[in-house]
């Protein structure tokens, strides 16, 4: 497929992909949140890919929100649309893959462009990135998750503050919080995303599948993680990974996991 918003790399069973709107620093239109789906739907279902690193192009901006103009004329049928297609198409659909997905937040991280991040599985940040969720200032809410998965990862008091006054927060603010894991200078992210890449590749990416389902059953409202986390180890030893771990265990050598 050919993308007009997002470009598309892979090297060593990484999957990167780069929203590339940096006169628009990067912002979320419908375009993009479209082909950001085509982009992950694919790279989930590459069996070479083991783990997808998303980013911003140049250096200024991860995603610095959606873009407000496509928006701006909308009623409340129309913005409730909106909300309910963006989270099924991308960022509930991200936090469901069952390849790791890691948000490389190079720069401004707002609105949409942080609940994207949140909605990766973890999140490294360069020195230079700010976060925030500043839709209170518009007049309207967070959409695409940002209420709910924000408080999940800093705590209910700290999303409260960030989403009420609508400010932003630095990189190491955002490393105390607990919104990122890491923080590092611009140039040194890429080269870290993709060693902890190769330390996820290590493992078997059938366990991380089921790990990933897992954890994300106790944030599901009606959900028993328990029995999921039960349900998901049991169905490990059904696989030709786990033979292969256990095996490799007892032989005292290195596994060579086939991903089944």
């Amino acid at each position: 497929m050919n993308y007009e918003n997002i470009v598309l790399d892979f090297l060593n069973g990484i999957t990167t992909i780069t929203i590339n709107r940096p006169k628009k620093l990067n912002a979320l239109n419908k375009d993009t949140i479209n082909e950001l789906h085509s982009a992950f739907d694919a790279a989930d279902a590459d069996a070479n890919t083991k783990v997808i690193i998303i980013t911003g192009s140049g250096e200024k901006a991860f995603v610095a929100g959606a873009d407000i103009s496509e928006f701006a004329h909308f009623g409340i049928d129309e913005g409730g649309k909106l909300a309910a297609q963006g989270q099924k198409i991308l960022f509930d659909f991200v936090e469901k893959l069952g390849t790791p997905v890691i948000a490389a937040v190079n720069g401004f991280a707002l609105g949409g462009g942080l609940e994207l991040a949140m909605a990766c599985h973890f999140r490294l940040a360069s020195t230079n990135a700010k976060m925030g969720l500043p839709e209170v200032s518009l007049g309207v809410i967070p959409g695409y998750g940002g209420t709910q998965r924000l408080p999940q990862l800093v705590g209910k008091g700290r999303a409260m503050e960030m989403v009420m006054t609508a400010g932003m927060i630095d990189a190491d603010t955002a490393l105390s919080y607990g919104l990122v894991n890491h923080v590092v200078e611009l140039e040194e992210l890429m080269p870290l995303c993709h060693k902890i890449a190769g330390k996820i590749m290590r493992n078997s990416s059938v366990a991380i599948a089921k790990a990933i389902k897992a954890i994300n059953a106790n944030y599901i409202d009606g959900k028993d993680g328990y029995q999921v986390e039960i349900k998901q180890f049991g169905k490990c030893f059904g696989t030709e990974d786990f033979k292969e771990g256990t095996t490799a265990f007892l032989e005292k050598r290195k596994a060579e996991f086939s991903g089944k």
